[in-house]
């Protein structure tokens, strides 16, 4: 089995200032992949909320970062980390295992979600987080 090198394949960032200004613009291209199974849609996280460590098994997760600060954590032992906000997109690889940490604590974030599954599945990972992330991004 391939050692997976998450650092630099397991989540891709697209800032706001990359592709603001144009009208419409193309943060992540599923062209393709037939998009029949894709889903679309909303998730919130409550101000200071966090989700657990998980992943979404074979599927690809491509996030817009629509209101609010987040704080993504990634890897084996979540050992990466990158603050996102609003206009800021966010891939991740599938089966990479991942966490999002509202860091606001007065203010929910909100993701734009697009899956390229409409199952739902999320694996959840019963892991022991690195201390000292390595901030990347």
């Amino acid at each position: 089995m391939a050692i997976q090198d998450w650092r630099h394949d397991g989540v891709k960032v697209v800032r706001a200032a990359a592709i603001s200004g144009s009208g419409r613009a193309t943060a992540f291209d599923f062209a393709g992949t037939g998009g029949a199974k894709t889903w679309f849609g909303t998730v919130t996280l409550p101000p200071n909320g966090r989700t657990g460590a998980h992943h979404h098994g074979a599927h690809e997760v491509a996030v817009y970062i629509s209101k609010g600060r987040s704080q993504i954590r990634w890897g084996e032992r979540l050992e990466f980390t990158t603050e996102v906000g609003s206009g800021d997109f966010v891939y991740f690889a599938p089966n990479v295992p991942h966490q999002e940490i509202n860091l606001d604590p007065d203010q929910p974030v909100h993701f734009v979600v697009v899956r390229s599954d409409n199952s739902g599945i999320r694996i959840d990972l019963d892991i022991e987080p690195s201390v000292k992330p390595e901030t990347v991004y």
